[in-house]
């Protein structure tokens, strides 16, 4: 469970301030960005990236998962900018290669460079259309593919000028951080404990390398009490000591195919994969939001297009922060 305790006045004032300041700035890179921005250079751009997604779903169900905790990865740490899609260089180690990127699935980059091909190939888009809008919108295409809600996405990012490695530090939790940690982390992004909570069913789809949850099937204290004993054991035997580290297994493991509110069903019932997961049930702050989200697939939905765009708006780069760049990989 994670640690609750009383907050002192100081420490609770800094944290109202932080998140008065971060959703301020929320609503004003929403106010940045509007539906339809591309109507007048290039029309059809959704269409586009929606065909592409498809054909790239249609390879591999691997697409969902990898582009939706692509996207989540991106925004959290410089703004949704895209650079999360930079590559390193020899003289610079780029925001995907920080330790904590590594694990993320090379389907959802391949998925963000196939749309952007296709975007360019028709000439009057041509390097008219962000990478981060279109991460952004092939985010909304995957989730829908699978099941999940469709939504209006708002459009209008640039690309942002940097990606370092040493930016991701501390902007994307570990699977051990607690309530406490993860609504401080989300809190600095303008994002509630709601939508902390919604955002989080992006672990029904993608997969966790072994070693992400090894501790709580094979730790000193394993299995974790707080984990379902037949998932615990069936874990032991997919990932046993020694397991290649390159060995991953499906984060929702009734529906790993189905973008819906099986992950807080999950949570319910102990079969949270990471101990970050589980957490959000075993803790008494979140878990009403848990309850509520598990028993309709209505109020799931909403919740989750709600928060999901307000992360969208999060560090949006407008003027001179930002430009759209000819390759997603290679800053202009």
């Amino acid at each position: 469970m994670a640690g609750g305790g009383s907050v002192r006045p100081a420490t609770a004032a800094a944290a109202a301030a932080l998140l008065l300041l971060a959703a301020s700035a929320t609503a004003c890179a929403g106010q940045q960005l509007r539906r339809n921005y591309y109507a007048g250079v290039c029309p059809d751009v959704e269409s586009i990236v929606r065909a592409a997604v498809s054909k790239k779903y249609r390879e591999t169900f691997i697409t969902v998962g990898a582009t939706v905790h692509l996207f989540f990865h991106d925004c959290f740490v410089t703004g949704c900018d895209a650079s999360i899609l930079i590559a390193s260089t020899p003289n610079a180690t780029a925001e995907k290669d920080n330790p904590i990127n590594l694990p993320l699935a090379g389907d959802g980059f391949d998925t963000v460079h196939r749309a952007k091909a296709a975007v360019d190939a028709v000439p009057r888009c041509r390097n008219r259309v962000s990478c981060a809008d279109i991460l952004t919108m092939a985010t909304r295409d995957a989730i829908a593919l699978a099941g999940g809600p469709s939504y209006a996405v708002e459009l209008g990012r640039l690309d942002g000028l940097s990606s370092t490695a040493s930016s991701v530090n501390g902007k994307l939790a570990p699977p051990s951080f607690n309530v406490d940690q993860l609504a401080a982390l989300f809190a600095t992004n303008g994002l509630e404990m709601e939508d902390m909570v919604a955002l989080s069913a992006g672990h029904t789809v993608g997969f966790a390398h072994c070693g992400t949850f090894a501790g709580r099937v094979w730790g000193a204290a394993a299995p974790d009490p707080g984990m379902n004993a037949s998932l615990a054991a069936r874990l032991r035997e997919w990932c046993p000591v020694g397991v290649d580290p390159r060995i991953a297994v499906t984060m929702d493991v009734v529906t790993p195919r189905v973008f819906d509110n099986q992950y807080f069903k999950n949570l319910q019932d102990g079969m949270g994969l990471l101990a970050s997961d589980q957490v959000l049930y075993t803790d008494p702050r979140s878990r009403p939001v848990v309850d509520a989200l598990a028993q309709s697939s209505v109020a799931f939905n909403r919740a989750f297009v709600t928060a999901i765009t307000k992360m969208g708006r999060i560090g949006v780069k407008t003027g001179a922060q930002g430009n759209i760049r000819r390759n997603c990989a290679v800053l202009n």
